[in-house]
């Protein structure tokens, strides 16, 4: 039995494994500063929120270049929900700055992560369009319903195996639900100030 080929195979598995652990370290960090960054959105402190996405988007190149010679772990799921929430902190920025949406080609991730980022995202909107809502900026608030409703049309059009896009179809539901509220919350609310407003007249 030629032992030679252990020696090369326990290389091989050396480098993957060395690969793999820095792909989970870098995986962590780029859900933590991904999350923080959207919390600093909401907050409206944009350098902070730039600065931390900015932060989990070359994290996520570094997991990229370390994992090029392995597409088992360039494919884990560690790897893609990192993915998933540098998309929906790119996405949100975006949608709050009123600026293009990026696509997953600008993100240079894969297409399946992207699309739950896209479908996370929503719920970062229907907490901003609350926060709208409070401070009484209704015209806003309905835009912001409208670019909720595109995205969950847009994710509805996606018809492919839950195997192919990692169960799509959930995260599509649990958006709809979310738009269906968030339009209930801003029909009572343009309810509630219509009242107001025929309060004032008499």
């Amino acid at each position: 039995m030629n032992l030679d080929s252990i020696d090369r195979i326990r290389s091989i598995l050396d480098a993957r494994f060395a690969a793999r652990e820095k792909a989970i370290t870098g995986s962590r960090k780029v859900i933590r500063a991904s999350a923080n960054g959207i919390r600093a959105l909401h907050r409206g402190e944009w350098d902070k929120a730039a600065g931390l996405i900015g932060e989990a988007g070359a994290l996520l190149e570094e997991i990229n270049n370390v994992s090029a010679d392995h597409p088992e772990i360039k494919n884990a799921g560690f790897v893609s929900d990192a993915a998933k929430e540098y998309a929906e902190a790119r996405i949100t920025a975006a949608i709050f700055r009123n600026d293009d949406v990026p696509t997953f080609e600008d993100l240079g991730i894969d297409p399946v992560p992207y699309l739950h980022g896209l479908g996370e995202a929503v719920g970062e909107m229907r907490r901003h369009m609350l926060d709208l809502l409070r401070d009484e900026k209704i015209a806003e608030a309905e835009s912001t319903l409208e670019e909720m409703d595109k995205i969950v049309d847009m994710l509805a059009g996606i018809d492919y195996p839950d195997g192919m896009t990692n169960s799509l179809r959930r995260t599509t539901d649990v958006s709809r639900s979310l738009v269906e509220r968030s339009r209930s919350d801003l029909t009572a609310t343009v309810v509630q100030e219509r009242l107001r407003e025929d309060l004032r007249h008499f």
